[in-house]
């Protein structure tokens, strides 16, 4: 069965609900949670999540939920993950914090896509539950929002350090989303009167004192300006002090910045850029694709007109020694590369990536690159210019100079590698995918 990871997490977004809840653990495991787990079974409807993943994944129930509880358990408390086998993707995990004086628990859970809350039925049913769970553990603040746009908001530090936001907390209302609970602290600090006069479509009293807040019907259309111009409103109700207009243009931006924009990357390296916005977080997405549709890569110049002759007295010992560089690289990479085997012009590409991925030029020591891996790189490089496109070794002393010749020109692929290892975005400027199109593209 299939189960829902951070990466699946962060190939779309999601509706996201985030709930740090207290319960008085005095009472059996099961008779904590029952509240919670009620309110999951009555409400999620098409959304119940199926598995429940302890120590090894069991259908869901209410006891499968407790045994895996407590086989994850240890001193400070237990953790678990529900997850769902069929459209649409949940990932709901269950933090329980037993060490801590009230007892906690803490409720992180992700609905994919955030348009399959496009109805209001099912809307509705969502906040029925998180209304019971407000009213049963008490929380500080709590939120149901797109899960890019909490990220654009940069929910929960809003601009602060992660000591201030460890320190403080939600101390005021920083943001206004579709749905948010804000505990009896809270609510006091804005003005309990205030707060119930909110202009929303719906403000509701919990019987612990906290607020129940739902900007809109449904939680889809959250980027939309008429949910803008509501979100704008509310915030500067709750927030005297804030300028609407101000508020209101910040949220256009952050719907600005989530509106998709089409891949039209340059064809030699679209291969590998197509990878690249997947990395980002979906927030920033939309921003990337647009600055790598104009990224251009300078045009290869690690070749020459003429070739200069070998200068070695036994080029094959060279070749060699050549092959031996590139097997040091597939030795190296093969697991986190498997393609490597194959010395593909798909193997270039899963290279660039992997480089790029790990900031590979700035983790690593310099000395480590320069004498090892960029000339391990040269050699398997030059080696696909042989294999693939019928090139041939012109060994040379200086390492650099070496050349392959293919057609007409003659390449340097050990030139390439050192420039493409100087840099994080030199990997980009001199990738091995552009340089082999182009040496192809040329050979024909």
């Amino acid at each position: 069965m299939k189960l829902l990871t951070l990466k699946d997490l962060n190939a779309e977004d999601t509706l996201r609900f985030s709930f740090d809840g207290s319960f008085s653990h005095h009472d059996a495991l099961e008779r904590e949670l029952e509240p919670f787990l009620q309110g999951l079974e009555s409400y999620a409807g098409d959304w119940m999540p199926d598995v429940v993943k302890g120590s090894r994944p069991r259908r869901y129930s209410r006891d499968a939920v407790v045994m895996a509880l407590k086989e994850r358990q240890d001193r400070y408390g237990s953790t678990v993950g529900l997850y769902r086998t069929t459209f649409p993707a949940v990932s709901l995990t269950i933090d329980l914090g037993l060490a801590l004086t009230p007892a906690k628990i803490r409720i992180w859970l992700d609905v994919q896509p955030v348009s399959f809350f496009s109805e209001q039925e099912r809307c509705q049913e969502f906040v029925k539950a998180v209304r019971g769970w407000g009213s049963m553990y008490p929380v500080p603040y709590a939120v149901a929002h797109s899960a890019a746009d909490r990220q654009s908001a940069d929910f929960p530090r809003f601009g602060r350090d992660d000591e201030t936001c460890e320190r403080y907390g939600t101390d005021t209302v920083y943001d206004v989303f579709w749905l948010n609970v804000f505990g009896p602290k809270l609510v006091e600090s804005v003005g309990r009167e205030r707060m119930l006069s909110t202009p929303a479509y719906l403000v509701e009293e919990l019987p612990n004192g906290s607020v129940l807040l739902v900007l809109r019907p449904t939680a889809a259309d959250f980027a939309s300006d008429e949910a803008r111009v509501a979100q704008a409103r509310a915030h500067v109700h709750l927030r005297p002090d804030l300028d609407f207009d101000t508020v209101l243009r910040m949220l256009r931006e952050r719907s600005a910045a989530l509106v998709p924009v089409e891949p039209r990357f340059h064809p030699d390296v679209a291969p590998f850029l197509s990878r690249l916005p997947d990395e980002f977080a979906i927030s920033e997405r939309q921003r990337k694709i647009a600055e790598l549709n104009a990224f251009r890569p300078p045009v290869p110049e690690e070749w020459l007109p003429v070739g200069l002759p070998s200068d070695v007295e036994n080029p094959e010992r060279v070749r060699s020694y050549y092959g031996d560089l590139a097997e040091s690289l597939v030795a190296a990479l093969h697991t986190n590369v498997p393609s490597i085997f194959d010395a593909t012009p798909e193997s270039l590409t899963d290279l660039d990536f992997y480089f790029w991925r790990e900031s590979f030029p700035e983790r690593y020591e310099r000395d480590l690159i320069d004498e090892h891996t960029a000339p391990a790189i040269g050699a398997f490089l030059g080696g696909m210019l042989v294999r693939r496109l019928g090139g041939t070794w012109v060994p040379r002393q200086k390492l650099e100079e070496s050349q392959v010749r293919v057609g007409k020109r003659v390449w340097l692929p050990f030139l390439r590698a050192r420039r493409y290892m100087q840099s994080r975005q030199a990997l980009l400027d001199y990738s091995l995918t552009q340089f082999f199109r182009v040496v192809e593209r040329h050979g024909a």
